[in-house]
C-alpha cells in the first residue's frame, strides 16, 4: 500500500498506476469541459431541448432550437470548451501522471493539443451527426464525443507527447 501510494503521489508509477492517474486527470479535465459545454450550450448558444435529459432533470428553462442550428450550435460548445479542458489537462498530465521532455515544451503542447485536437474532431462529427441525422439529445450526443475522444487520447499522449 505504502508502494502504491508513493507512486500515486509522485509522477514516476507503474503502468496500471499510471493508467489511474491519468483516468482521475481525464476525469478531471472531463468535468471542466462538461461544465462549460453545457453552460454554453443553456445560456450562451442554446442547443439544448425541452426533453434532453439534463434539462429534464434539472428542470432548466431552454428555448426551442432547430436541429440544423443545435448541431452548429453543438460544435460551437464543443470548441468552447475545448479549449479550457484540454489546457486542464495538459497541467495535470505534465505536473502529474506523464513524464515531460521528450520535446521541448511549445512542440510537446502543440502536439498535445494536436493528438486531443484531432481526437475531438472526430468525436465532434459523431456528435453532429448524432443530432443532425439521428436526432439524438444533446447530452447523448455529447457523450458519444466524449467516449470517441477517450479512447484515442491515452494511447497518443503516451506514446507520442509524453516520455511514456
Amino acid at each position: 500500500m505504502q508502494e502504491f501510494l508513493q507512486q500515486f503521489l509522485q509522477r514516476d508509477a507503474g503502468p496500471f498506476v499510471q493508467f489511474l492517474k491519468y483516468a482521475i486527470a481525464g476525469g478531471v479535465a472531463t468535468a471542466v469541459d462538461m461544465v462549460i459545454f453545457f453552460f454554453l450550450a443553456w445560456r450562451i448558444f442554446p442547443a439544448l431541448r425541452e426533453n434532453d435529459p439534463l434539462v429534464t432533470r434539472l428542470h432548466l428553462s431552454v428555448e426551442h432550437v432547430e436541429e440544423a442550428e443545435r448541431s452548429r450550435r453543438f460544435v460551437i460548445c464543443t470548441a468552447l470548451a475545448f479549449i479550457f479542458s484540454n489546457l486542464t489537462a495538459y497541467l495535470i498530465n505534465i505536473f502529474w501522471v506523464f513524464e515531460p521532455g521528450r520535446y521541448h515544451w511549445a512542440v510537446e503542447m502543440a502536439l498535445f493539443y494536436a493528438v486531443s485536437g484531432a481526437s475531438v474532431c472526430v468525436g465532434t462529427f459523431l456528435g453532429w451527426a448524432m443530432i443532425r441525422f439521428l436526432h439524438f439529445s444533446t447530452t447523448f450526443s455529447y457523450i458519444g464525443k466524449l467516449i470517441a475522444a477517450l479512447l484515442i487520447n491515452y494511447v497518443c499522449r503516451k506514446y507520442l507527447v509524453f516520455k511514456g
